[in-house]
């Protein structure tokens, strides 16, 4: 199936939004609860298939739907579509703090490899399916899992990533990068885990017990502000909320 032709524009800076602009019958996908606004005449279904084929069966869509939820992503994607005579807009919004960046599937070769909650929105006819690594390594260890994503087809799909988004292209090069500040890659990028150095380095340098190479020619993206970080960051803040929330309650029945 060939991917419907969407129109967009990023909307932000730091904290970003994608509107999509739907002619007269033109769908796009979405992951569960993304949606931010959406004008009149876009209505709006819930499917266990990402509608990429038109046959698509009951038991491949429960496929599909079981790959969904091994990735940690919901069981469900919705589908946004055009009924009405002219353009209307939806938007969608990423669930933290980052950057929206839109991929142009035929120019990477019409396949990219994601993280498993990368994935924002996509033109339909969009394949989003399981991917998985092929060194049991990196996925025992690695910051992306031994499960991630897949994107397949020839339209526009966005995914979100926390922070700055640095976009290398590597020509039979190597490059070690923090495990989980990989965002995704192109088919030609090989991913893999390696210790990150001496074992004093591994224990105080700060950098964490591994790192991820990647090798190939290709594209990668990579994000300076990974959720896992961020929780991190944020975590000594919320358990002193949480400390003078109980104390306040406490003195409160008191």
């Amino acid at each position: 199936m060939n991917a419907h032709e969407i129109d967009y524009r990023i909307i932000g800076d730091d904290i970003q939004i994608v509107e999509i602009e739907l002619d007269p019958g033109e769908t796009v996908i979405a992951e569960a609860g993304s949606m931010m606004y959406m004008e009149d005449d876009i209505e709006y279904d819930t499917k266990l298939g990402d509608g990429s084929s038109t046959n698509e069966g009951m038991f491949s869509k429960l496929l599909a739907a079981g790959g969904r939820i091994l990735t940690g992503e919901s069981l469900f994607v919705t589908h946004f579509t055009n009924r009405g005579n002219g353009k209307r807009k939806v938007s969608f919004s990423a669930p933290y703090p980052g950057k929206v960046v839109p991929v142009e599937l035929p120019v990477v070769g019409n396949s990219l490899i994601v993280q498993n909650d990368a994935f924002l929105c996509a033109a339909l006819g969009t394949k989003i399916s399981l991917h998985f690594n092929r060194k049991l390594g990196s996925g025992l260890v690695g910051g992306e899992g031994f499960i991630l994503q897949r994107l397949d087809g020839d339209g526009r799909a966005f995914i979100h990533a926390g922070g700055t988004v640095i976009e290398r292209r590597l020509n039979n090069e190597m490059l070690r990068v923090d495990t989980g500040c990989i965002v995704g890659f192109t088919q030609g990028i090989d991913f893999n885990v390696q210790a990150a150095g001496n074992l004093r380095s591994m224990v105080f340098g700060g950098e964490g017990l591994f790192l991820a190479t990647l090798k190939g020619t290709g594209t990668v993206w990579l994000q300076s502000m990974p959720i896992r970080k961020l929780v991190q960051a944020l975590s000594p803040y919320g358990k002193n909320v949480r400390k003078e929330g109980r104390s306040f309650l406490q003195g409160f029945l008191e």
